[in-house]
């Protein structure tokens, strides 16, 4: 039986690449700071000894797992799976591993912010749509590590997100442009303690409805619950009971665009003819229902907040405050139109703007 063969070190690759231990650490761990020249030196040499780096023995040596951790309220979300389907590759060639995070509820977010399991498990922390406490930010600060939200904007902390606000004035301002003044908004809520950005977009359409004079009236503001097609029916009901109902909606997410549009167009409500509809994010459905919305996204967000977080672990003079805001654009499409007037359909003008939008009787 042939004796063992003892498994080449890190010393043996500096040795016959003619470097220091430390260069060929920093070498494999991807660092900037090696020259292209070094850098190939060392990865000649490691290939030739069949040397692979144990994560273990290197977080010893370096004090890093080599290890991002992600936090997320869901993984069943267009969102997530853009932004994480460009993060996980940009990490990878970074020779980083992508450990996740998944808090569904208001338990599992009690449990993970008492026990923080990405202590001592992680390099840094990327926390995605979190609308969090000051005390669950202050247990973050706590980690020891950098921690960069995403989509969402945090005072003093690193933060890649896109301008809600802006996002949904200008989307407001395209549909005041086609001359419709009584114009919903249409939120989701829900009971998991989340906030996808609704309080920003609602701002912007507020802003949007001033700056144009148009008085803000609550009771076009509606809130219903995401993916449910019977509480899109009921808030579409409310919307139209008005006694002056909308001339056009605006949903804050593509999904509840698209639930309004079909119960619409299920009871004889023709889009837009009658009613404008105006979505939010620019999901492939918003393509296939040919839906107009405000583009945002989150697979460039994915990759911006990866990029920041390998700065910041590499590079502890870094600056742990930047922001960085990605642009959203409104994408006209068929569900919006100049606003119906009575004379367009026939109809004696009585004058009275609220009859514009109303559904037949």
């Amino acid at each position: 039986m042939p004796p063992a063969q003892r498994h080449p070190t890190m010393a043996d690759v500096a040795e016959r690449a003619g470097v220091s231990t430390s260069t060929v650490s920093r070498t494999l761990r991807g660092l900037s700071t090696v020259s292209p020249e070094v850098r190939a030196r060392v990865e000649k040499a490691a290939r030739e000894l069949n040397f692979a780096v144990s994560r273990q023995a290197a977080s010893l040596v370096t004090g890093r797992t080599g290890t991002v951790a992600v936090l997320v309220p869901t993984l069943d979300s267009w969102f997530m799976g853009s932004a994480l389907s460009s993060l996980a590759p940009l990490l990878r060639a970074a020779g980083l591993q992508l450990n996740v995070y998944e808090v569904p509820d208001l338990a599992e977010r009690t449990a993970f912010f008492e026990h923080l399991p990405a202590r001592r498990n992680a390099d840094a922390l990327l926390v995605f749509s979190f609308d969090l406490t000051d005390e669950e930010t202050a247990r973050l600060d706590d980690l020891g590590m950098p921690v960069i939200y995403v989509s969402r904007q945090v005072a003093g902390r690193p933060s890649v997100y896109v301008d809600d606000v802006a996002g949904a004035l200008h989307g407001t301002r395209h549909l005041l442009n086609l001359g419709h003044r009584r114009i919903a908004f249409v939120q989701t809520a829900g009971a998991s303690g989340f906030s996808f950005s609704s309080d920003e977009r609602l701002l912007g359409y507020q802003q949007a409805l001033t700056e144009a004079g148009v008085p803000l009236d609550d009771a076009l503001v509606v809130s219903t619950r995401a993916g449910d097609k019977r509480a899109a029916a009921e808030v579409l009901g409310t919307l139209l009971s008005l006694r002056e109902p909308p001339t056009a909606v605006f949903a804050e997410q593509d999904e509840l665009a698209v639930a309004l549009i079909w119960n619409m167009r299920r009871t004889q409500i023709a889009v837009p003819e009658r009613v404008s509809v105006l979505g939010y994010d620019d999901q492939p459905l918003a393509d296939w229902f040919d839906l107009s919305t405000v583009a945002q996204s989150p697979s460039d967000m994915g990759r911006e907040a990866g990029e920041l977080a390998l700065k910041l672990i590499d590079d502890s003079g870094a600056d742990h405050e930047r922001h960085v805001v990605l642009p959203t654009y409104v994408i006209p499409r068929a569900t919006t139109a100049p606003v119906a007037r009575p004379r367009d359909e026939g109809e004696r003008h009585t004058g009275g703007e609220g009859t514009l939008g109303r559904a037949p009787s």
